[in-house]
């Protein structure tokens, strides 16, 4: 049997009937721009639902990506700035990125790194690696290094264990993370091999990216557990989108759902300032009203710290609605019913 392969082109969408024959031309130009992928389990999972849903709006090009706003950028936290050595991105004191990947198995249309990787991208080579761990052992600050890219899951099993058992090896790095789509996005590819791989010595965690509950099949659950069942903690970044998650009743099925199995939410970002992504956005207001919502109906477990990316380089910055409030005669609190009560 066949096994099915990723959709690349907007003819293959077109084929499957995830884009309106009127739109390709259009399309043509927005592929041009920015990388095209779906996996066939997300598509799949696009076919059981009806176009222009959120699972459709993430990951199926829009016309929309061809409108740019002045105010976005083509590195809108501004990495290229704290690129010490190719592919690594020293922003904090403690903690460094790896950009180990320059390609995922899927393209997210709102992705703050769109127009840096994907086909055509500059990969690190083996001597740029080399030259990251030398930075990182002259660096006794950095504690933790982060694999990002691109998705460090991609990678073939025998090169990413060359890469962790380099960092192990430094001893000032007590802790690795991996941010990743893969096992939401294609979950076959959490391999028993993949598994023996990031059985490391160290702490590693594994942040995965899902933005809403549709996202958590049987499937998608079962490639969670098996990493977690291995001894390594998931937690989850979610990217607050319009006419995606913009509903505090969709994110409470989706928080819940992942403390359901076992796996932490950690971050709510606010949408970045992406070339043709203002179709995603909403503003800074809507989000602290939407996070106010979730706060006492929903178990502290349960709710990420919703940030921003300051644009230009300034770094995440939390910005959940404040509950506290001073005056002349002490503090007014509020609580999650709106009561405020005084505090001297």
């Amino acid at each position: 049997m066949k096994k099915s392969r990723s959709l690349r082109t907007i003819s293959e969408l077109a084929q499957e009937q995830l884009v309106a024959a009127e739109d390709v031309l259009a399309l043509e130009k927005v592929a041009a721009a920015f990388n095209v992928a779906i996996t066939p389990t997300v598509a799949t999972l696009l076919k059981n639902f009806p176009k222009e849903n959120a699972i459709h709006k993430q990951f199926v090009p829009q016309v929309a990506e061809l409108e740019h706003s002045p105010e976005e950028l083509a590195d809108p936290i501004g990495d290229s700035q704290f690129e010490k050595v190719k592919g690594l991105i020293h922003r904090y004191p403690d903690r460094c990125l790896l950009k180990v990947a320059n390609v995922c198995p899927i393209y997210c249309r709102f992705c703050f790194r769109k127009e840096m990787i994907g086909a055509g991208s500059d990969a690190m080579s083996s001597a740029d690696l080399v030259k990251a761990y030398e930075y990182i052992r002259e660096h006794p600050s950095i504690w933790e290094v982060i694999l990002t890219g691109g998705d460090p899951l991609i990678l073939k099993p025998a090169h990413l264990k060359r890469i962790l058992d380099q960092l192990v090896a430094i001893s000032h790095v007590e802790v690795l993370r991996i941010h990743s789509r893969l096992p939401i996005v294609d979950p076959e590819k959490v391999s028993q091999q993949l598994l023996e791989t990031l059985t490391i010595s160290k702490a590693l965690y594994i942040v995965v990216h899902v933005n809403h509950p549709d996202e958590l099949t049987p499937e998608v659950i079962k490639s969670c557990a098996s990493l977690i069942d291995k001894g390594i903690p998931l937690l989850s970044q979610s990217v607050l989108l319009k006419g995606v998650n913009d509903d505090p009743d969709v994110l409470k099925s989706l928080f819940r759902k992942l403390v359901a199995n076992r796996i932490k939410p950690y971050y709510l970002h606010h949408p970045d300032l992406v070339r043709g992504t203002s179709h995603f956005r909403l503003s800074i207001s809507e989000g602290q009203n939407l996070v106010q919502q979730l706060q006492g109906h929903l178990s502290g477990l349960c709710q990420p710290t919703y940030v921003i990316d300051i644009p230009g380089g300034g770094g995440k910055v939390p910005l959940g609605p404040c509950y506290a409030h001073q005056s002349k005669d002490g503090w007014k609190l509020e609580n999650y019913l709106g009561e405020v009560f005084s505090y001297e």
